[in-house]
């Protein structure tokens, strides 16, 4: 009998297999999902489903697909439903793949493999295909087969794919000790895995090249595998009596009026079951995807908030600077918004979370741990709440190496597990670290689909505008022109994104943009009248790269131009597929900014303001294999010492440098710039020094092998010839006493603005460069700009607050407009406090 009835089905005819491994590791995967794209890739409509609870595995199955990845769990939803939920998964299918999970006959603790792949096997009549990594072992692989194979009788195993294979003569000494059919034989390829971390694989949602590893996956299962024999065996399955499950049986319509149920996505919360939309769309609801890390609000009209399972300790620092949305969320929720929140839904409603602030929902914070919590429960529903009734009880899972650091203060329980209370449940709220499949569980859909047809929608705070003043370039340097755009608080959301050149404007006196302030020398004007006159051809870097090499005493294959710094951050980000990146703060945001714009997860190390922002190279993680700082360092103006940046270096690590603001500094000897050693890149600007930044001029030096790698992900033509020509006449002997010149004038300026700002008890932290930092105090940059003068804001830098602003070093009678300024506002504050 269906679940959902009595209805009795004849038998479905679904071509299908079970690809599984004597043990986890033997590459099912990989496998699995090229297999997927091969198949795909020859015009057939494929299904892919996995053994498990295993939300990650799916991901790459959809990409292989075009179809949602699902799962079979008889722990999670019930034996009854497995066969069904197959049939429902593969509607309209030519074929469908099912990833084991572990090893074949390796199941639930204490149950005698119940939920285990044979389990799964058994229960949907389907022939298994064992998956044997072969790179340790020759004939013995023959004796761990015939095992498998013969374990259970009920279970089907077919053929074998002999993965990570190696010599001719290995090959057939395994083949030689088989008893069944060799479908595959694939190679070992270390450059098409997919990457790990703390709880195994990294999700496809989080990796901008999983389509591509996908694909790549696909042509290598299609060359090495038997594609023509596998759907035979395939073809060969028995038919399936089961009714396909239809969520529209499970629950029925609870609205008519569509509430919207928000539902996060993103790269922090890719844990989901294709059934839960379902469910809640056969209820009457609508559905709309949000992404906590960039949208700076809910969905308009949302009713019901689902807050999934993800890693949002992996994009903690992101999260928490989207401080735009947690404070609606929080609002919401505490307002009564039917929410429900799993593991990392119950860590976004939490106080803070690795010492970063989230919603502040519920009175606790979370940490990461050493330990791994993994277990399949069954759970104890310990009150009436949003989603469950005192007693009840439901299958689930858990899987994480967060805790929390203390009980929700002031909450009930959600669970009860093994004696143990966890999670937090009120009539509108349901958060907890458990896990659950609703197709197992279709009350649950149903309940929130009740709650939010009552619920009122969430109101939308309507973002406030801005006036704000958006040269191309400092309009007193290149005459560029400034046009009014009028910007949202959604368009400066991430504080990574901000730069000083938004916080100039009209009459304003400009110390929040650090580009030199006197005029290009007639010899540069004059190399760019002659580059535009030449940008009727293509640009050709060549001739700067020369220039370049031999101003840094290199090889021109150790040198590439690029479209300034920030060009150069995103070529070092789309590199490699880092697996822990490093970047130091305080610093210039763009590096960070394009690590996590191509998808990666960034750790911060802070310098410590009791060490004067200095770096300690003892503070970076040893398994850090990218490691980012600035120096002179943007916004502090801290030079550190090269000996201390060597300490950086490791074997497989690369340690990247921004000088951009080097050509500043009067005594250039702790520059690297000439430092030939193996993972050391540095990269140079010319826009800020040269007056130059609408031109966007810089390069990076290093090895010649690491800018080969840059240059192979550059976008050709980027470098304008303009560009190039400025690079030429930057690095030739003119600029190098006019340079040198200019740095000597900045030390002159520099001295006497810090002087003036000590001598009004502002503390400045030690600057060697065009700027400084000053802990002007909360409010005074804002009463500055109202007398006239603009500087740069640094609270959107890690590790700074509003209590400090960055000024720009200019000449004496310039300076004397700031601190005029300064002390109005000063004496203002004054007055009004003794008012």
């Amino acid at each position: 009998m269906s679940p959902a009835g009595s209805d009795v089905a004849a038998a479905t005819s679904l071509p299908r297999l079970v690809i599984a491994a004597p043990s986890t590791g033997q590459g099912k995967t990989t496998i699995s999902t090229g297999l997927m794209a091969a198949l795909r890739g020859r015009g057939l409509e494929v299904s892919g489903h996995k053994v498990g609870p295993d939300y990650i595995d799916p991901g790459y199955h959809a990409l292989a697909t075009g179809r949602p990845g699902r799962n079979l769990d008889p722990h999670l939803v019930g034996e009854e439903r497995i066969a069904p939920l197959l049939l429902h998964g593969a509607r309209g299918a030519d074929v469908a793949v099912i990833e084991g999970a572990m090893g074949l006959h390796d199941g639930r603790l204490g149950t005698d493999g119940f939920s285990s792949t044979a389990h799964v096997a058994k229960l949907t009549r389907t022939p298994v295909v064992l998956v044997v990594d072969i790179s340790r072992m020759s004939r013995s692989v023959g004796a761990v087969v015939a095992g498998m194979a013969s374990y259970d009788p009920d279970v089907d195993v077919v053929g074998v794919i002999l993965n990570r294979a190696g010599s001719a003569r290995n090959i057939a000494e395994v083949e030689r000790s088989l008893r069944l059919p060799v479908l595959g034989v694939v190679p070992g390829r270390d450059d098409i895995s997919s990457p790990s971390r703390h709880l195994g694989l990294v999700p496809a949602g989080e990796r901008h090249e999983s389509a591509e590893t996908v694909e790549r996956l696909g042509e290598q299962v299609g060359r090495h595998v038997d594609l023509d024999a596998l759907l035979d065996v395939a073809r060969g399955a028995p038919g399936l009596t089961a009714v396909a499950w239809d969520p529209h049986r499970e629950v029925r319509v609870v609205t008519a009026d569509a509430p919207v149920v928000a539902v996060a996505g993103g790269r922090a919360f890719t844990f989901a079951y294709a059934e839960t939309e379902e469910l809640l769309r056969a209820a009457g609801c609508r559905v709309v995807h949000f992404d906590p890390l960039r949208d700076p609000a809910l969905p308009e009209g949302t009713r019901a908030l689902l807050l999934g399972g993800g890693f949002p300790e992996v994009h903690v620092q992101q999260l928490s600077r989207n401080r735009v949305l947690l404070e609606q969320v929080r609002d919401a929720v505490k307002a009564g918004l039917p929410t429900v929140a799993e593991c990392a839904g119950l860590l976004y409603l939490i106080d803070s979370l690795d010492g970063s602030a989230m919603a502040g929902v519920i009175g606790t914070s979370a940490a990461m741990g050493e330990r791994l919590v993994l277990r399949y429960p069954e759970a104890i529903a310990a009150s009436d709440n949003l989603l469950t009734r005192a007693g009840e009880r439901v299958h689930g899972h858990e899987f994480h190496r967060t805790a929390l650091t203390a009980p929700a203060r002031g909450w009930t329980p959600a669970w009860e597990i093994d004696g143990e209370l966890i999670g937090a449940g009120t009539p509108t709220l349901h958060a907890s670290y458990l896990h659950t499949h609703w197709a197992g569980h279709p009350v649950m859909a149903r309940r929130l689909a009740e709650a939010a047809a009552r619920a009122t929608p969430v109101t939308v705070r309507a973002p406030s505008a801005t006036v704000v003043r958006m040269p191309a370039a400092d309009p007193e340097v290149t005459g560029a022109a400034v046009t009014d755009v009028t910007v949202t608080d959604v368009a400066v959301t991430d504080p990574l994104l901000h730069h000083g050149d938004v916080e100039t404007g009209h009459g304003l006196v400009d110390f929040a943009v650090n580009v030199h302030p006197e005029p290009r020398p007639a010899w540069l004007e004059s190399a760019l009248r002659d580059g535009v006159q030449r940008s009727l051809t293509y640009p050709d870097p060549t001739p700067a790269r020369a220039a370049i090499a031999e101003l840094h005493h290199r090889r021109p294959d150790e040198v590439l131009v690029t479209a300034g710094a920030a060009e150069a951050f995103e070529l070092v980000a789309r590199w490699k597929p880092w697996r822990h990146a490093v970047v130091v703060h305080p610093q210039f945001t763009e590096p960070h900014a394009a690590l996590e714009r191509a998808g990666h997860h960034v750790t911060a190390v802070h310098c410590r303001p009791e060490d004067g922002y200095r770096l300690d190279a003892s503070a970076v993680p040893e398994d850090a294999d990218l490691v980012i700082l600035g120096n002179p360092t943007n916004p502090t103006g801290v030079l550190h010492p090269a000996e201390e940046i060597l300490k950086l270096r490791r074997p497989k690590r690369v340690v990247v440098v921004d000088e951009a603001f080097m050509d500043a500094v009067v005594d250039p000897s702790q520059s690297l710039a000439g430092d030939r050693r193996r993972g050391l890149l540095v990269v140079r600007s010319l826009t800020k020094h040269w007056s130059i930044p609408g031109i966007r001029a810089g390069y990076v030096l290093g090895n010649d092998r690491v800018i080969t790698g840059l240059a192979a992900r550059q976008v050709p033509w980027s470098v304008s010839t303009p560009a190039i020509a400025a690079a030429l006449a930057c690095t030739g002997s003119e600029a190098a006493i006019e340079g040198a010149r200019r740095a000597r004038r900045i030390a002159q300026w520099r001295t006497a603005l810090v002087d003036a700002l000590h001598q009004r008890g502002i503390e400045v932290i030690g600057s060697e460069t065009s700027f400084v930092l000053a802990r002007l105090g909360r409010g005074t940059r804002e009463r500055l700009r109202d007398h006239g003068v603009a500087v740069r804001r640094a609270d959107t830098f890690p590790g700074l607050d509003a209590e400090w602003a960055r000024i720009a070093v200019r000449p004496p009678e310039t300076t004397a407009q700031l601190l005029r300024a300064l002390d109005d506002v000063r004496a203002g504050a004054s007055a009004a406090l003794g008012a």
